[in-house]
Formats: structure tokens, sequence, C-alpha cells
């Protein structure tokens, strides 16, 4: 299974939302990173056919998914942002609505409807309405619709938005269970939902495509580049106009600061291994947006 991606272009009037991305994508999960507006939406929508590219194509098996049409679609699960529900449906009504959209049975709806509720942890709250959900829930129940026709391909977009961390954690081990023999694209702005779950990282800046790799690869290129110092409570305005700060923390007497830097911030700093946050700061923070260009063509070229 393979889904290449092969300079794919969006453009809305004059503004470029995805620019030339190219990528090729097997079993497993991807991490799509970024920041808010960086074009993760727009890459997504046109992965699952729901916009067309201003220029490039996506293929699966050495096929444009637009010649593939409706089998293509069926290989797909997709959980918008936003995804679409009947409030007074039951979550048990619901799945099995969304199982006849997708071709199943009434006994295969059934049957595929009470095993997502079991893997979701939504037995219990099978015949409720979904409008007495919690954020958590309705997610959960969002996951269960995405994968009930067993997709090939699993594209979820800002899927922990506004979940607490229990129901994050909780999100991602569902995903992590359900990742087996498929193609899984988790979109997010919070480093921590992909740091643990994700084989790869797509890091995607102003509709491009800076750096692919496991973390591991990844938070190499800012080895060197994160520092730790102390400094006095009085000091750190100071530092915070100069430098990105990663974390602050604050001690009896001094406040321990985690820097991003390419150059050593004070004369005590001594240097740390990059984490993906760290790596994530390193290259969206506007007062190091040199750097963070100099990064993706050293990775790129």
């Amino acid at each position: 299974m393979l889904l290449k991606i092969d300079r794919l272009t969006k453009q809305f009037g004059h503004k470029i939302a995805v620019d030339r991305l190219s990528a090729s994508l097997s079993p497993g999960i991807y991490g799509l990173l970024g920041a808010n507006g960086a074009g993760k939406t727009t890459l997504m929508r046109m992965l699952c056919g729901i916009l067309y590219p201003t220029s490039g194509d996506v293929q699966w098996n050495g096929r444009s998914i637009l010649s593939l049409g409706e089998a293509y679609r069926d290989l797909l699960g997709y959980l918008p942002q936003d995804f679409g529900y009947y409030p007074d449906f039951t979550a048990e009504q619901y799945l099995h609505y969304i199982a006849a959209l997708k071709g199943l049975d009434k006994q295969q709806a059934r049957a595929k409807s009470h095993e997502l509720l079991e893997l979701v942890d939504l037995s219990a709250a099978a015949r409720k309405k979904i409008r007495t959900f919690s954020g958590g829930m309705k997610q959960r129940l969002g996951i269960a619709q995405a994968v009930i026709n067993d997709p090939c391909i699993l594209i979820l977009d800002e899927p922990t938005a506004g979940l607490d961390p229990k129901e994050r954690v909780r999100f991602r081990n569902i995903i992590s269970h359900l990742s087996a023999d498929k193609i899984v694209i988790l979109s997010t702005h919070i480093v921590s939902d992909v740091e643990s779950i994700a084989g790869q990282i797509l890091l995607m800046k102003k509709g491009q495509l800076l750096m692919q790799g496991t973390v591991k690869e990844l938070t190499a290129h800012a080895d060197g580049c994160v520092w730790i110092c102390r400094v006095k409570p009085e000091d750190v305005p100071d530092f915070e106009r100069r430098y990105t700060i990663g974390n602050v923390r604050h001690e009896q007497h001094e406040v321990e600061l985690r820097i991003i830097s390419e150059d050593r911030p004070a004369a005590d700093a001594f240097s740390v291994e990059a984490t993906l946050e760290d790596l994530y700061l390193y290259c969206f923070s506007d007062e190091h947006e040199h750097h963070a260009a100099g990064t993706a063509c050293a990775i790129i070229n």
C-alpha cells in the first residue's frame, strides 16, 4: 500500500495554501505537525478528494485518486475538525446510519457498531443521545464512524483539540490500536499528541513540507541549539526579548530558562538534548524565521 503525494499545490486566489508538497506514505502513523494556517487541513481535504488540487496529484498504488473515484473513497476513513452528527440520534443509531452510507448490510452494521462502541469505551452510552455527550465522547464516536468501513487510509484532522489531558491520552491509545496495516495521518499543532505515537513526523510550514522523519531524526537537527541557564528574576524579560524560550521554571532565588538558540545565550548555559517541542519552536518562532528556513534547506536538499 502506497499513498504518493506528487507536487501537490492548492491556491485560493492569490494565497497558496499548499505549495508543491511531495511525500510517499506506507502503512504506519504519520504526525502532520504545523502551526495554525500551515495548510494541514487543506492538504487533508485534498487527500480525501474533497478539494481538487490546483496542480499536482495524489496516487494510490500508482493510480490517481481522481481516476479511482468511489473506489478510493471506499478505502478512506475521515474525521474532520468538526464532524457532522445528529444530536437526537443515539450513538448506536448514528453508527448504524454511517454504516448504511458506507454500504454495510444491517447485520454487519450491528456487529461493527457493537465492536467499535466497545473499542472507544462508549458501550454504556450506546443508547444515549449524542447531544448529551461530552467533547471527548463525541470525538471517540467520531473515531468509531471514521473506521466503521475498516479503511486502509485513516485521516484525522486536529482530533484532540479541546480535549483534556486524560481524554487525549485515551484518544492516542485508540489510534495506536487501530493503526495496524493502515496509513494513519494525524494532523495537529499539539506536539505531545504525535510525539509518542507517530512513526514519522511531517513538519509543515506555510504550505510547504519542511522536514519528514522519525522524532529522533528530526530533533537531531536542533541539537546544539537548546540550552538551560539560570538567571536572576529581573533578567528574565531581557532574555525573553532576545531568545525563544521553551520553558520557564522559578526556583527559590533564580529562574531556570530553556532557551532555543544557535548561540550560547549565557556563559554558564549548558546544552541539552532537543525534543520535538524544541524543534517546533525552532522552526515556528517568528524571530528565528531565518534559522528555520536554513534548517529546512539543509534537510531537503
